[in-house]
């Protein structure tokens, strides 16, 4: 038995609350209004970006340095990171419905949907929503050699668009370009009618509204935007059905039954649950990623949505559009006039497939929509 190294400095900010992943899942009490969350963040007025780019709160921004700062010392001990992330497994497994068993982590949205496209079977059936995020299309059609057959369809006719040879649905909850949410009940409905199995991207999604990863074989999500956690944090959840049809073809020595017996060959012995599609972490990001998780696993995300929805419907009326009920809201603005006049109004803003986006996020109130109506109307 190779052990864990020791870690002889007790300076770091990470060494307290260890825990590892288990089988059960942890309660989850709502204990921070937003109010009070609002109270975490140094910046957000006028950012209007969450989609992008999320913010960091105070914490995650104090636990970074910390951690820097023990680097520097060279006190980082790879032990104790590896505690921080099973931490970090295990809050994020609650915060979307699922246990720890369940979860795997990696860095990045297409690293994962690229394991997925790679354990498609040969020659057959893939559908997804025309426009998705790259990282969630690319990785399928890059199977074309293997005679894997997309069908890009409009989002609105995702789940009609299913059949008996569709092996599995892939798609993201929250359409990056435009904001709309995806029909994933009927899609759901759809997907056991016809044996498919179902891939949902919930990067758009968790965060600012509540998200049940439960329901689907697999999600994927990246954290750097609306859970305001360090680029490089990502989660894959898993039923052991659709487990089961996965080819771990990532697999390092973060995905062993033991970590510290994995670290060489020439055996290979993987976990025997979601961790086996584990991609080694880039430690100092779960660093960040511990006080996001444990923000949002503290929030009611149902007042998360109905605060942000709110001012994107006030954002709706202002501009003469139908309310959306959506965080994110885009219009056509080709020449890219109107993203040109918020960043003029020194608010941050976004341009995506021809279309100027906004997103609210808990960090938002009322001010921020009308700075952008005030900077939208002004020619």
């Amino acid at each position: 038995m190779i052990p864990a190294p020791v870690c002889t400095s007790t300076s770091t900010s990470t060494s307290t609350n260890t825990s590892t992943s288990t089988n059960t899942a942890v309660a989850r009490t709502n204990t921070v209004t937003i109010t009070e969350a609002r109270a975490r963040f140094t910046a957000g007025r006028g950012y209007l970006a969450a989609c992008t780019l999320g913010l960091p709160t105070i914490d995650t921004i104090v636990a970074v340095r910390d951690d820097i700062e023990v680097w520097a010392r060279g006190e980082a001990c790879a032990a104790r990171y590896g505690e921080v992330v099973e931490r970090v497994r295990t809050g994020y497994a609650d915060l979307v419905g699922v246990t720890p068993d369940r979860v795997a982590i990696g860095s990045q949205t297409s690293v994962m949907a690229g394991m997925v496209a790679a354990s498609i079977p040969d020659g057959a059936e893939v559908v997804l929503p025309r426009g998705d995020f790259s990282s969630m299309v690319f990785p399928f059609l890059a199977q074309a050699h293997r005679g894997v057959t997309v069908r890009q369809v409009e989002l609105a006719d995702l789940a009609a668009s299913l059949t008996v040879n569709t092996w599995l649905v892939a798609f993201s909850l929250v359409q990056s370009a435009t904001g709309t949410l995806a029909d994933s009940a009927a899609i759901q409905a759809a997907a056991q009618r016809t044996g498919t199995f179902t891939l949902c991207d919930t990067t758009q999604a968790t965060g600012w509204m509540p998200v049940d990863a439960s329901v689907f074989d697999a999600t994927i999500c990246h954290s750097y935007k609306w859970l305001g956690a360090p680029r490089g944090v990502t989660f894959f959840t898993v039923t052991d059905a659709f487990a089961v049809e996965l080819y771990p073809v990532n697999a390092g020595w973060y995905a062993g039954e033991d970590l510290w017996e994995s670290c060489y060959g020439p055996a290979m012995l993987l976990a025997q649950d979601a961790r086996r599609f584990d991609v080694s972490p880039a430690w100092p990001a779960w660093v960040g990623a511990e006080p996001a998780i444990g923000l949002f696993r503290s929030l009611d995300l149902a007042e998360v949505a109905a605060h942000n929805t709110g001012l994107g419907d006030a954002l709706c009326d202002g501009l003469d559009l139908p309310r959306l009920g959506q965080a994110i809201i885009s219009w056509p603005d080709a020449a890219g006039r109107d993203l040109a006049r918020l960043t003029a109004a020194g608010l941050t803003a976004s341009g995506r497939a021809g279309r100027a986006r906004v997103a609210f996020h808990l960090y938002n109130d009322e001010e921020d929509v009308a700075l952008a109506l005030a900077a939208l109307r002004h020619h």
